[in-house]
């Protein structure tokens, strides 16, 4: 099948929401302690116990929200036990991830410190799992408040005068599971009451999050749409890519073959599947699409790298998660107009990261290139694309070869992101660019490959997987001819000339 695309570069569909570019970070394995957090006793250069290298990278980033403090975390996380003099605070198992002692020396303030040197928003998930109405509701205020009250006289005391501005609020975490084990007719009731005391103070407007479906559970997204549409902002999903045949045997992050390479990519691009028939639920109870879809656990999950704790996911990254990061973005893209919000799986340390650390050492992943590379696409608006994708096949199986999705920023710069899935060989992407003057325009790009299908970064190699200036395209008329190297990750900008 020959491939054909046509850019519609004067049709546009609305605002991709920058937030669909978050983060996630849990207290787990190495994410915070070690990833994030060191302490302002460590030799490793930081600011208030923050590392200088992390904030620094998510900063050239522009990571636009972080999710705190989980995950499975937050429905045994209290709250209090983060707060006051670190040497005062209570040390506890973390019963979830490894069974290693939270000492809780990152807490409320420092996650909110954290946010301030990203220029981030915050998401903060509640207990509901094992809180209480009141519990959650004295966080909100200590957060937001800056009348008199107990919580907010409590802040001040702990150093901090004026209240924050929190937006994102989650009212608890995977209920269905590690949160409760709820059946959604009770966490619907439980979310309708905890969220009534999620309360706005002063000109804080705090967005209710609820706890949507896991995967294809239709029918939780169902009935809490059903029951609590009217008191949500939005609700979640989320949805892991894991190539092996079971949790127990998820498959390695490295040294794969060619079946888990496709496997991988073909179970990533069933996030289209999952967002259109969610969408078409929620469509039903919202239909002037009011309530976001938050996609607040993605990414892929693989076996733990050997020797390590088993509780800690930590795993590798590699150019094949880079192509799963590229191809779930343009589908954030697509659906733009209901995903207000992502947050992969987890920034630092911790299953998909952007970063991973060794004591002082740090390595961008390839990851964390895509998210850089895709960064020109937040708050810009999407454009009218269609793709007609030669087919990718192995072993009697197909997927689409390419993928792609295009905006145009405030300057009036078009992005165009593709991705080639196929491992070994080239894909030739003929782009009719539609509503341009002919032959006005400059193209420049940037792209992202491997040399192998587990091509990665570590710390002695740190750049076997990083971008390169791209060239391989030819401009006649208004046919911008491309072609895409193996197993690789493009942008271009197309810059109308005056």
């Amino acid at each position: 099948m020959t491939q054909r695309a046509v850019l519609n570069t004067d049709l546009r569909k609305g605002k991709i929401n920058r937030n669909i570019y978050g983060h996630f970070a849990e207290h787990l394995g190495r994410c915070i302690y070690e990833g994030i957090w060191v302490g302002e006793g460590s030799p490793i250069p930081n600011t208030k116990g923050i590392r200088n290298d992390v904030v620094k990278a998510l900063k050239e980033m522009q990571i636009p929200v972080l999710r705190w403090p989980g995950g499975c975390f937050a429905d045994e996380y209290h709250w209090k036990d983060g707060i006051g003099p670190r040497e005062g605070r209570k040390r506890m198992i973390n019963t979830h991830w490894g069974g290693v002692v939270e000492n809780n020396h990152f807490g409320t303030h420092e996650f909110m410190e954290l946010c301030a040197m990203l220029e981030c928003e915050p998401y903060i998930n509640g207990n509901v799992g094992s809180g209480t109405v009141q519990e959650m509701s004295e966080w909100v205020e200590y957060l937001t408040f800056g009348g008199v009250s107990p919580m907010s006289e409590l802040r001040q005391e702990n150093g901090r005068q004026e209240p924050w501005a929190v937006t994102y609020f989650g009212v608890g975490n995977e209920n269905w599971g590690c949160g409760g084990n709820m059946r959604p007719e009770y966490y619907a009731d439980l979310y309708r009451r905890y969220q009534t005391y999620v309360r706005n103070y002063d000109s804080n407007r705090i967005h209710r999050i609820a706890c949507g479906p896991n995967v294809d559970d239709y029918h939780w997204m169902e009935v809490l749409m059903r029951e609590a549409t009217r008191f949500m902002d939005s609700i979640t999903l989320h949805y892991y890519t894991i190539p092996g045949p079971s949790w127990d045997n998820k498959g390695a992050a490295t040294g794969f073959e060619t079946q888990e390479w496709f496997s991988t990519l073909e179970k990533a691009l069933r996030m289209d599947e999952l967002v259109t028939r969610h969408s078409v639920i929620m469509d039903k109870y919202d239909p002037e699409k009011r309530v976001g879809l938050i996609v607040d656990e993605w990414g892929t999950w693989y076996d733990v790298e050997p020797g390590t704790n088993p509780g800690f996911l930590y795993q590798q990254n590699s150019i094949r998660d880079a192509l799963v990061a590229g191809v779930t973005l343009n589908i954030f893209h697509k659906h733009s107009d209901r995903v207000r919000m992502a947050n992969i799986a987890q920034t630092v340390n911790v299953l998909q990261a952007v970063i991973l650390t060794e004591g002082e050492k740090m390595v961008l992943t390839p990851t964390y290139h895509v998210f850089n590379m895709f960064k020109v696409h937040q708050d810009a608006e999407l454009l009218d694309m269609t793709l007609d994708s030669a087919a990718y096949s192995l072993e009697g199986r197909e997927i689409p070869e390419v993928s792609a999705s295009a905006s145009v920023n405030s300057e009036g710069v078009i992005h165009v992101s593709l991705c080639n899935l196929n491992h070994a060989a080239s894909s030739i992407v003929p782009l009719e660019l539609r509503g341009l003057a002919l032959g006005a325009v400059e193209v420049t790009g940037t792209v992202l490959a491997g040399d192998r299908l587990d091509a990665h970064n570590t710390f002695s190699e740190p750049e076997v997987v990083a971008p390169q200036s791209f060239d391989a395209y030819k401009l006649e008329g208004n046919r911008l001819t491309v072609e895409l190297p193996p197993m690789s990750v493009t942008v271009l900008a197309i810059k109308p000339q005056a």
